[in-house]
């Protein structure tokens, strides 16, 4: 049943925009704009006016008080690898004695051992598991996800993982994209025959999952050690022959060109971005494709963080996602993406919020639908407890500032 729904006396309304027609970079990435003692109604599931309260309509429907509250649009995460099949603890353990994060892949921890797990995993326990990552993700604030495969690395499991994300889709109140990730690493059958297996990625995965619609973007791992700029190219020309436009891991632990080779071939983005040199930041800059962050995997794995304040200073358009996966980055939680980004990548609250919101639905596409307080995009909403503004989301870094979310 489509809700009608009216906030009122709102302290303050966060990240109005009148549209959604370019993305933030530079000195706009640090606007955002709020409307104080504010209401909001919500029609049919979408925002159908907002104003002061000295407008606000007096109509006999479900009232929401939120007085001393902040409301503002749910996060967008747009890089998740949330389908797994079990958590990978004991490798942190190995991390803290020492390994670094390729000697344990080495050591057949790392993707091949997700691999591992959700083969052996049915696929109804691997959709259940997920819902309720999903659902706590939901409860920390994110209104919109991405979900990538690349746990699978056959096609069966490879489908199997984007067969429960279609399911998750359909059933979730929030808007989900679907990436295929099959260039995640090589499976042991293939370790010494790369091509055989990029091969599988791109003549009989591909066909298949574009096929039957399961994704919407495409992906690769593109590092030392996994694969290398051939191997970019090639996926990322596959992609395009069946219109999956290409989102990609890039320069997480080295820097080779391959920001430049996927801004060239027209990535929508480029993903971690911990290791830069001045071609990449050159790159991004004189392209349309989106730098994205992910700060709670540069905590977890205790690796450099994204050079976010170098590239607002560059104009270039960043977004934060969290990178929630079983490895590196186990954690859906925004809020504190959002601590991060302030206390060690040096972005101002409101930078950190429009990377997190805005430009966040730019990679996505979701632009139009999210991402920020306009009329006729979609209610997801986040109420906070009482607060002064949203730089007390990445101030009080420990705790939970957020009261209830819509969506």
């Amino acid at each position: 049943m489509a809700t009608t729904i009216l906030l009122k006396n709102i302290k303050q309304l966060v990240g109005i925009t009148e549209n959604s027609n370019s993305i933030k970079k530079g000195k706009s990435q640090g606007e955002v704009h709020t409307l104080n003692n504010a209401f909001v109604w919500i029609k049919n599931d979408k925002i159908a006016s907002f104003g002061p309260m000295t407008e606000c309509p007096e109509v006999n429907i479900t009232t929401h008080d939120c007085s001393e509250k902040l409301v503002m649009p749910m996060y967008v995460d747009s890089h998740t690898h949330m389908v797994f099949a079990a958590s990978r603890a004991d490798e942190m353990t190995m991390r803290l004695h020492g390994k670094t994060y390729q000697q344990i892949a080495e050591a057949g921890g790392g993707i091949l051992n997700s691999a591992a797990k959700l083969r052996a995993m049915s696929e109804q326990q691997l959709y259940d598991d997920a819902h309720i990552r999903l659902e706590n993700a939901i409860k920390q604030g994110t209104g919109s996800i991405e979900m990538k495969s690349g746990y699978g690395l056959t096609i069966e499991d490879e489908m199997k993982m984007l067969r429960v994300i279609r399911v998750l889709k359909s059933l979730s109140p929030i808007p989900i994209k679907a990436t295929f990730l099959g260039a995640h690493a090589l499976p042991e059958a293939f370790k010494k025959n790369k091509a055989a297996y990029l091969y599988l990625v791109t003549n009989e995965m591909l066909p298949r999952i574009a096929g039957e619609g399961l994704a919407d973007y495409i992906d690769i791992f593109c590092e030392s050690g996994y694969f290398d700029l051939d191997d970019l190219k090639l996926v990322i020309e596959a992609g395009n022959k069946y219109g999956l436009k290409a989102k990609v891991h890039v320069n997480q632990f080295s820097s080779f060109g391959a920001v430049k080779m996927a801004c060239d071939m027209g990535a929508l983005s480029v993903d971690h971005l911990e290791v830069m040199n001045e071609q990449d930041y050159s790159a991004i800059a004189a392209s349309k494709t989106i730098a994205t962050a992910l700060p709670l995997c540069s905590m977890f794995l205790d690796i450099p963080y994204t050079p976010g304040r170098e590239m607002i200073n560059r104009s270039i358009p960043l977004a934060i996602a969290s990178d929630f996966n079983p490895g590196s980055s186990p954690s859906s939680n925004l809020n504190l993406a959002f601590a991060l980004a302030c206390s060690q990548m040096k972005l101002t609250p409101q930078e950190a919020f429009n990377a997190l919101t805005y430009n966040a639905a730019f990679a996505l596409e979701l632009e139009n639908e999210v991402g920020s307080i306009e009329i006729g995009k979609r209610a997801n909403l986040i109420i906070t407890k009482p607060a002064n503004g949203i730089e007390d989301i990445p101030y009080w870094f420990g705790d939970n500032q957020i009261a209830s979310v819509l969506v």
